[in-house]
């Protein structure tokens, strides 16, 4: 029996065209050598899995090959031949994360003076580049900066901002990205085609999100698939192994939510914490499926023939307006940021999913009303224009739609501290010029002091200048209030911003090419 060899190693490309998502570099380290015109020392950099070390044998392979320097090498001469299986003695590797000091790297730039044993460039390849000590970086500057002409340095490295910029500036740098999961998706479907093994493309795309970017890791997983389902490799074997939250879940949360039904999202949380799911990947898999619905109704063109074909996606997605979704976004972002501070991360995720009820409109229609109506200034004269039934309060007219009619009021009053909070945190049951009630939650029933209500009442009837009789009562309440508003309002702008910053050309490139990511608190809406 031959011993097995890993998908990762066995699959490893031998030349450029197999490189999988790294065209910019590729096309580069070609048109280099084409036009002859060779760097002394290369930088690759990328997070881990992207081909940074197969990149560089790939290179190595080029400049010894005996067809001469060649972005096609041959890979039957004595040199790739070598080189593909880790015995070329021109090809020196160091891993600077166990060979850190300074009396490595002076050994090593000892050799450096003397001529290839059988190639026609020695190589130095270095490994997790940034791993260095300052000493050893200082005692390889002058060597990298004017190596013999018979050698090349490359190097590499995760993480480039550790690399003292006196390195940088003597080498050609390359950023490797991360690799689509469309792409990867691709590949593995091609090696398990090789290798004869029948692969559900649902199951290939849950191997490639998990592997997020790295083909390695990909082909680590499909190893463990492999082994883990018997070759029997569906999205229900890759969820089990992956211990990845199946999408019904959140499919009907959603649906709960838009039902307002607060008992059946509980149900549904104590069911995730049973399963032992952990809550952030399900907040982090829940704000995909919001991505989703929003991208279904604002620009349904893009999504591929799947997707446009889930009947449960273009369901929920007409039953959320999309400042909905956009606002219930924000929340389940964060709510992730807030997790660690939750007092356990049960507490933390049913808080998010209160806070998405919250703020939950009870009507469409309540939801454009309340944007236009808080706008508006109501006065003695704005007041009598609103509906009104003259037929149930004698003398003074009764508003049909009281807490609207509060709700616009309220952001005209001269109000402050405590008193403003208690007038922000009721509900309008009865509205006329003379006669006001007000319900307020027991959650608030700390606002009902009487100097609170005594300072509200005195601001009405500077307002209205006439006595207005005042009432307050405990109780349930539909969660429509001023300060409700007030959040939506501050979390739709919030969302604007970060929706505006994303979109940003500047910052893509940047989040692109140095693999960049966005600190969402930092950003702040302009008022």
């Amino acid at each position: 029996m031959t011993d097995y060899q890993a998908l990762a190693r066995k699959w490893r490309p031998k030349d450029f065209t197999g490189l999988v998502g790294q065209e910019h570099v590729v096309r580069a380290l070609i048109n280099s050598m084409e036009q002859n015109r060779l760097h002394h020392a290369y930088l690759f950099t990328g997070t881990r899995g992207v081909g940074k070390t197969t990149v560089a044998r790939i290179l190595a392979k080029a400049l010894n090959c005996k067809l001469g320097i060649t972005a096609q090498p041959c890979g039957r001469c004595e040199a790739c031949l070598s080189i593909d299986q880790g015995s070329f003695a021109d090809l020196i590797e160091l891993d600077a994360a166990s060979n850190t000091q300074v009396d490595a790297m002076r050994e090593l730039l000892d050799s450096a003076q003397y001529a290839p044993v059988a190639a026609r460039y020695k190589i130095y390849l270095i490994d997790e580049v940034h791993m260095l000590s300052r000493s050893a970086f200082n005692a390889m500057l002058k060597t990298l900066e004017e190596p013999p002409e018979h050698v090349k340095f490359i190097l590499a490295t995760t993480d480039p901002q550790k690399i003292p910029i006196t390195v940088l500036s003597r080498c050609l740098q390359f950023n490797l990205k991360q690799i689509p999961s469309s792409l990867i998706v691709t590949r593995l479907s091609e090696i398990l085609s090789a290798e004869d093994i029948v692969a559900d493309p649902a199951a290939l795309k849950l191997l490639a999100k998990a592997a997020r970017g790295s083909l390695r890791d990909a082909l680590s997983l499909l190893d463990q698939a492999i082994a883990f389902s018997n070759a029997v490799i569906d999205e229900k074997n890759i969820r089990a192994m992956l211990g990845t939250l199946d999408q019904g879940y959140l499919f009907a949360l959603l649906e709960a939510l838009a039902e307002q039904n607060g008992k059946a999202m509980f149900t549904i949380a104590d069911q995730l914490e049973a399963a032992g799911v952990v809550f952030d990947q399900v907040l982090q898999d829940l704000a995909a499926l919001l991505h989703r619905l929003a991208t279904a109704q604002i620009v349904p063109q893009i999504l591929d023939k799947e997707q446009l074909e889930d009947n449960r996606l273009l369901n929920l997605s007409k039953r959320f307006t999309p400042e909905d979704i956009q606002l219930f976004y924000q929340i389940v972002l964060h709510g992730r940021a807030d997790l660690d501070q939750a007092p356990d991360e049960y507490s933390g995720f049913t808080m998010t999913l209160m806070r998405m009820l919250a703020f939950m409109p009870h009507t469409q229609q309540y939801t454009h009303e309340a944007r236009t109506d808080t706008s508006v200034r109501i006065t003695q004269e704005t007041v009598s224009e609103l509906p009104m039934d003259s037929g149930k309060q004698g003398k003074s007219a009764v508003c049909d739609a009281p807490n609207e009619a509060w709700l616009a009021l309220v952001g005209q009053l001269k109000l402050s501290g405590m008193t403003r909070m208690l007038a922000q945190y009721s509900e309008a049951k009865y509205f006329s010029e003379s006669k006001i009630e007000l319900c307020v939650a027991e959650m608030h029933k700390h606002l009902l002091e009487k100097s609170y209500q005594d300072k509200l009442k005195f601001q009405l009837e500077a307002h209205f200048g006439k006595s207005v009789e005042m009432t307050f009562s405990l109780g349930c309440v539909t969660g429509v209030t001023s300060a409700v508003l007030q959040d939506q309002d501050r979390l739709a702008k919030q969302a604007q911003a970060v929706k505006a910053i994303e979109s940003d050309l500047y910052v893509q490139e940047l989040v692109e090419q140095f693999d960049a990511k966005l600190n969402i608190s930092s950003i702040k809406p302009i008022n």
